[in-house]
């Protein structure tokens, strides 16, 4: 069974942009870093069983570049910004291969890597979520 059926899908946004410093020759003053940021991780986790590395377009979080989210069946999703592959692909994979290991999608704040306790966006309850009734 692949990671895509039943584990762990990794998304990365490949349009969030990132000022710069200085304009390049084509006269941007901005960069593209969820391009590297998702080759950079397929490569890493090419051949993984539990996690399989999705691009898309856009999260939604422009302001927090690069954005990843962790959603798989029946879980918790995860939304995390401010990441960058220099500096968090090692955790951006731990925190991929906890997620994978975990029943509900929640990895205790304590055990994340520290890219994942500061730059979560959201957290986002699974497709037909019942809240417990804490009132009993």
């Amino acid at each position: 069974m692949s990671a895509e059926s039943s584990g762990v899908t990794l998304y990365v946004c490949v349009t969030c942009r990132r000022p710069i410093a200085e304009a390049g020759a084509d006269g941007k003053a901005y960069d593209e870093p969820g391009q590297g940021l998702a080759a950079s991780l397929a490569a890493r986790l090419e051949g993984d069983a539990q996690v399989t590395v999705k691009p898309v377009a856009c999260l939604s979080v422009c302001r927090r570049p690069c954005t990843v989210a962790l959603a798989a069946p029946g879980k918790w999703t995860y939304v995390v910004g401010d990441l960058d592959a220099a500096d968090n692909l090692d955790d951006i994979v731990t925190a991929a291969r906890q997620f994978a290991a975990t029943a509900d999608g929640i990895i205790p704040w304590r055990e994340r890597p520290l890219p994942f306790r500061k730059g979560v966006v959201a957290r986002v309850p699974p497709f037909g979520f019942q809240p417990v009734d804490e009132t009993r």
